[in-house]
């Protein structure tokens, strides 16, 4: 049996079970082997690939709905899905993407990349199923990371209560990102690490068996063994909501996969089939370390060679461990990501003072206020394409009640080969529109940490964004004062004003355009809320053109804050302000330097804007 001859699930069915254990070492292979080359989430996808190897022998999908819940887990799904001739194109721009995506194949119910979402998604469709007529099955995949989720909470609770047609696949493996965190994941341990009730069934089964009429007898033990599970099992929670609840099992066990999911695929109602597997299955780095091969580089997928420059995360983490020793105020809060936004060494120095709340942003941006209330300064660090899932916290537990909690957003701009999903690109828009919000944006490394102590300082929420790049250092920083910029080089005529990242963009352009003797101004903006007015005013005075840079949408961003000034000081007449930032789309995966050329905020593209605009105005 080859893997050769699999190109869609009506392949894989023609097989017989006996062959699929063969056929998933064969997959563990080919994911390795790619994400070797390209990077992704590694560990994840090894652990779910008899999950999807059953799911697609059991269902008949896409006419059955397979949802993945964020999606970390699909790659054996997209290679027995027609995708497993391109899938080293994965993750790479005008390839494969690496999460689940409704635009490259109709397996793909969603596109995914957001936690404990899958079940609200799978209860909408079976609805919707019911109300048409259709019989065919909805089943969501998730992790036991996502209960953590207040989404997903929600979402049972409502399907438990409409007896949604819903097969819930509840995968535990006792790993989000991190090693999952809160009261449920540990109840779930807890119980897996002593199966009494396995043991206790198993012998009470016997039991029965070998009495006079034992078989007879074995058919009324039902209300028995409901009474004992429901006092032993994690399906107690399950079953209270309105679920039928089986397992757990094996989820490496292709055999019981396939008995199982055929049996009870059939029934009606909602339903949670709960698996045990491991992270990182069959790749020995990854079982040892999944949190280091979830979502990893092309380069220690085999080896153990992580060898790497340090990071903006790695800086932040740096800088809030020293800050943490001269501060006594400052706490930290993250949301399943110590590791990944830099705060592992904070926790190692102050275990006290840390907290990991699980996949749970509004949650840890309300907690977060909380802290604030009591005098401490809380560091919420929170991808920015997270943090969008708090906003409504974000306003009305955060900045309605003007508590000074530090906001510090890792991956803001485009990520790479994450894609749409992950990008963050909106948060300049979504965070300077609220009151009391103070926000920045450092050049490089200096100014990050610069910009870290300075947060600390200010009675008022703060948000400070950095790139998910290696760290650099562009120049020397003048002191952080609140809503002051910061002037890099002076020239005539046109001036370049840059937030963030961004500056080393302008600073390279600028070198390129002297090449050419064009003399231009760049300006480090630092502060994208509150606006360095002197500074907007004193530009009209020496500029005809101004081109605002940065790394968000373009719609609400810093170069809109920059142009309702000037309108609303009546200067927009008297120069001529060109935006550049991330267009009004869903940006695909790619290389950020690609990614930056897609966008035309490279170097090269401005410096051909401003030399085009150069010539119309000499």
């Amino acid at each position: 049996m080859s893997l050769n001859k699999i190109n869609f699930p009506a392949d894989l069915k023609k097989l017989p079970i006996k062959d699929l254990k063969t056929l998933a070492a064969q997959i563990r292979e080919m994911i390795v082997d790619v994400v070797s080359e390209r990077g992704g989430h590694l560990a994840s996808s090894l652990g779910a690939v008899e999950l999807c190897v059953a799911l697609h022998y059991s269902l008949n999908a896409p006419e059955d709905s397979i949802l993945f819940d964020v999606g970390h887990q699909a790659y054996a799904h997209k290679i027995l899905t027609g995708r497993k001739d391109i899938f080293n194109s994965l993750r790479t721009y005008n390839g494969l993407s690496g999460f689940p995506n409704c635009e490259e194949s109709v397996y793909d119910t969603y596109t995914s990349g957001h936690a404990s979402t899958a079940v609200s998604w799978a209860q909408g469709i079976a609805e919707a199923k019911k109300i048409k007529g259709d019989k065919s099955k909805t089943v969501a995949v998730i992790g036991d990371g996502s209960l953590t989720g207040g989404m997903c909470f929600e979402a049972l609770n409502n399907c438990g209560h409409c007896q949604s047609d819903v097969l819930i696949i509840y995968n535990h493996n006792e790993m989000s990102i991190s090693p999952s965190v809160g009261a449920l994941s540990s109840y779930m341990t807890k119980f897996l690490s002593a199966p009494i009730y396995n043991r206790v069934k198993t012998e009470f089964d016997k039991f029965i068996k070998n009495l006079p009429f034992g078989s007879s007898l074995a058919k009324h033990a039902g209300k028995f063994e409901e009474a004992m599970k429901g006092l032993l099992v994690p399906g107690i929670f399950f079953e209270e909501l309105g679920f039928r609840y089986f397992g757990p099992i094996d989820g490496h066990d292709m055999d019981m996969l396939i008995k199982t999911l055929k049996n009870i695929s059939v029934l009606g109602g909602p339903k949670v089939l709960h698996i045990v597997t491991k992270k990182g299955k069959g790749h020995n780095l990854a079982e040892i370390n999944p949190e280091d091969f979830h979502s990893a580089s092309a380069e220690n997928k085999r080896d153990n060679d992580t060898a790497k420059k340090i990071t903006f995360s790695e800086v932040f983490g740096q800088a809030l461990l020293d800050l943490g020793k001269r501060d006594e105020r400052v706490v930290a809060i993250t949301a399943a990501m110590p590791k990944a936004t830099g705060l592992d060494k904070f926790k190692e120095a102050f275990p006290d003072k840390f907290y990991d709340v699980g996949i749970a942003e509004g949650h840890a941006v309300g907690f977060a206020s909380g802290l604030a209330k009591q005098g401490f300064r809380p560091v919420v660090a929170i991808y920015s394409t997270f943090l969008q899932r708090a906003f409504d916290q974000i306003i009305h537990d955060v900045a309605l009640q003007n508590c000074p909690v530090i906001f510090v957003l890792d991956r803001s701009g485009l990520v790479g080969a994450d894609g749409p999903t992950h990008h963050g690109v909106f948060d300049i828009s979504y965070l300077r529109l609220v009151p009391n919000m103070v926000c920045m944006a450092p050049k490089d490394k200096i100014e990050l940490t610069a910009m870290l102590d300075f947060a600390v300082t200010l009675d008022c929420p703060v948000s400070i964004r950095y790139p998910r790049d290696n760290a650099y250092t562009i120049s020397e920083s003048k002191k952080i004062m609140l809503g002051k910029s910061e002037v890099l080089c002076v020239g005539a005529n046109v001036c370049i004003l840059a937030i963030g990242s961004m500056v080393k963009v302008a600073k390279n352009a600028a070198e390129m355009l002297n090449k050419k003797n064009i003399n231009v101004s760049v300006i480090n903006a630092r502060f994208i809320k509150p606006l360095d007015d002197s500074m907007l005013t004193e530009i009209v005075k020496t500029h005809s053109v101004l081109i605002i840079l940065e790394e968000n949408s373009v719609i609400g961003g810093f170069g809109s804050a920059v142009m309702e000034f000037y309108e609303s000081k009546g200067l927009l007449d008297q120069i001529t302000v060109v935006r550049k930032g991330i267009p009004d789309k869903f940006i695909p995966a790619g290389s950020r330097e690609k990614l930056f050329d897609f966008c035309g905020i490279d170097s090269e593209s401005v410096a051909d804007t401003v030399s085009d605009l150069y010539l119309t105005i000499k």
